[in-house]
């Protein structure tokens, strides 16, 4: 029995350093990086503080709940949040963990962040070939590593209204969704540089993207505020983004999947007054580098109204526009999205574009197979498109999304094949705990004046993904 004892208390002696680590907080630097992170994510499933106070704000309340919704805003691109919101992110688990050493420290003193998430899929679907234009999982029934995303950043303080204040903002994307996101210009050897015979998309399985890399000013006393970023930043509309944890769903509707996605110029975003914001700025064309040759200057215009009552926003912009014949992703767009909130809980976002290029080869008469040979302009191609999301919060770690599309590629210029679709996606996102989040969705879509599907073998497609987030 002496000897049993001998033994329990060696174990408890041996355990001792491990249960204290254990039960160690994120900002007890006595502890090792390791045990600051495991204890940043054990915080961070902590039930939040009711009574903790609410940062100052210069804006309307936020209109939505997040989560489970993506966004506690009412869409606005070129900003990280409109001006007047402060900054919403908590400490994520990465900072937390540094916050101890020299850098970290370094970062906190200066409002710099860090963090970032890993996101992967599986699929099944009934084609075999290819899922496209089903996006981001392109390649039918496996396991797809979509996203590692490692973010620094600092934010201006668009709250106070004393002072200039700046910002930047750097991402790095490695995965299988670069093929989507590459600039032409910016590491794209890696894409456009490596066909792949018989496959939906060129390029290296796997790549790396600087996705974003920009700066910015926000200037306190033009109108109620100003921020001029300069850089490659996202593509203004759009109710879908580039980014896993941006979106109410894991698939893209076809609208989302043929558009612009990033650009790189300047752009201003003013608020004129808490209802209305103006966005002016100049780029050097969709998805291409300033300084590739592909480049042509390019307009872009956009107002956003938001009702006094929080329940409506509406959105029109005009994403590109220049006079230039078509060359690499260069097309004129013009888009409006609307929101609109039937309770706290129940929103709907509805987003209508129409998009074409001019003089585009192979597009005129005389054309490629498969493509309408006579247009009312020789070499033009246009695509429009419409598409309504659903979006139902259960409770607060739990919410659907219902998406509806019907989409019409008039010249087969943007997926391929001349034709209408419709797609029809059902979600649930479940918050597992505020750093893992996990999305099951089911998504049935037909092509309808010729096969678009498994690569021009089927006119439809049904399919069934899963992916996770996880937050650090």
């Amino acid at each position: 029995m002496r000897t049993t004892r001998y033994v329990f208390a060696a174990a408890l002696l041996a355990l001792a350093p491990f249960t204290r680590a254990m039960a160690a907080d994120s900002d007890d630097c006595s502890q090792g990086f390791a045990s600051r992170f495991a204890a940043a994510y054990r915080e961070d499933a902590r039930p939040a503080d009711p009574d903790a106070a609410a940062p100052a704000r210069r804006a309307m309340p936020s209109p939505l709940p997040s989560p489970p919704f993506p966004s506690a805003e009412w869409q606005l691109g070129g900003v990280a949040y409109p001006i007047g919101v402060p900054n919403l992110n908590t400490r994520y688990p990465l900072e937390k963990a540094l916050a101890c050493n020299r850098f970290g420290k370094w970062m906190t003193d200066n409002r710099i962040e860090i963090y970032g998430w890993l996101n992967a899929s599986v699929n099944a679907s009934t084609s075999s070939r290819s899922n496209y234009p089903l996006s981001y999982a392109t390649r039918p029934n496996r396991v797809e590593f979509n996203q590692a995303l490692l973010r620094i950043e600092r934010l201006p303080d668009t709250v106070q209204t004393d002072h200039i204040d700046w910002g930047f903002h750097l991402d790095n994307l490695y995965g299988y969704d670069y093929h989507y996101t590459t600039m032409k210009g910016v590491f794209s050897n890696q894409l456009l540089n490596h066909p792949r015979a018989g496959q939906a998309l060129n390029g290296k399985t796997y790549g790396y993207d600087p996705m974003l890399f920009y700066g910015e000013i926000y200037l306190p006393h033009v109108a109620e505020g100003m921020v001029v970023r300069v850089g490659r930043y996202l593509s203004l509309p759009d109710i879908e983004a580039q980014f896993s944890p941006n979106n109410y769903l894991v698939t893209h509707s076809v609208l989302y999947t043929v558009d612009p996605y990033t650009q790189m110029g300047v752009m201003t975003t003013t608020r004129l007054n808490a209802q209305w914001t103006l966005q002016v700025g100049i780029n050097g064309g969709n998805d291409t580098a300033v300084w590739n040759h592909s480049s042509r200057p390019t307009l872009q215009a956009c107002v956003r109204w938001v009702s006094k009552d929080n329940n409506d926003m509406l959105y029109p912009c005009v994403n590109s526009f220049n006079t230039s014949d078509y060359n690499y992703n260069n097309v004129q767009m013009y888009v409006t999205t609307w929101g609109h909130r039937f309770t706290d809980n129940v929103h709907i976002l509805t987003e209508a574009y129409y998009m074409y290029g001019r003089n585009i080869p192979g597009f005129g008469p005389g054309g490629e197979p498969g493509v309408v040979a006579s247009s009312p302009l020789p070499g033009k191609a246009g695509e429009y498109g419409i598409v309504n999301y659903l979006n139902i919060a259960l409770n607060p770690l739990n919410m659907i999304s219902i998406r509806n599309e019907w989409y019409n590629d008039q010249k087969g210029q943007r997926t391929g094949y001349a034709t209408r679709y419709t797609t029809h996606t059902v979600g649930l996102t479940h918050w597992v705990s505020p750093d893992l989040e996990i999305r099951p969705e089911v998504r049935v879509e037909k092509s309808y004046d010729m096969p678009a599907y498994d690569r021009g073998r089927k006119d439809y497609q049904a399919s069934l993904i899963v992916d996770a987030i996880w937050h650090y």
